[in-house]
């Protein structure tokens, strides 16, 4: 891509950084970030409905700059179209899963508030709704997705990127 984008998603498999990434791409190009987590949860660990999901996200896809850290599949049609650039972090499992236990654990101990409020907890951690089983359930499938389409675009420009190095260095170039 020649001149910088302004409407990027990352896209990855759980805990390999989509977040993180995205706000560092905000800082850096001053695009407005917004987490999918706050638009597809309510307090009490409550899903949005679909419904309402696809309309905050419309919402947000409507603006002429912006940074989102997911695609779900029940509303990539609304943001594919819209995005100019896909990043994709294809990192290793032992490295994903490494950072997702970490920040699980670390969260849960501090009690540190995410998403509109919730909290995540030890019982969580180890619950059939675990993030870290959910990670197990998703790694292949996520990691297919962001392999096919950086072989085959749906639509906007792929970036994979397969390394935390590789990754600085893309966010360097911005």
């Amino acid at each position: 891509m020649t001149s910088r984008p302004d409407r990027i998603v990352i896209i990855g498999v759980t805990g390999s950084g989509k977040s993180t990434l995205a706000a560092r791409i905000a800082e850096r190009t001053g695009l407005p970030y917004h987490a999918a987590d706050d638009l597809t949860w309510l307090p009490g660990w409550v899903g949005v409905p679909d419904d309402e999901q696809v309309r905050r996200i419309a919402e947000v896809c409507a603006g002429k700059r912006w940074v989102l850290d997911a695609v779900y599949s029940r509303w990539q049609d609304v943001v594919l179209p819209r995005a100019q650039l896909i990043v994709g972090l294809d990192y290793p499992r032992w490295l994903s899963l490494s950072r997702l236990v970490r920040r699980t654990f670390v969260r849960a101990l501090t009690r540190r508030r995410i998403c509109n409020g919730n909290v995540e907890s030890f019982r969580q951690m180890f619950s059939a709704d675990s993030i870290i089983r959910w990670h197990f359930t998703s790694f292949a499938s996520k990691r297919a997705r962001i392999r096919a389409w950086a072989a085959e675009s749906p639509g906007p420009a792929v970036v994979r990127l397969t390394s935390p190095r590789e990754t600085r260095r893309w966010l360097d170039s911005l």
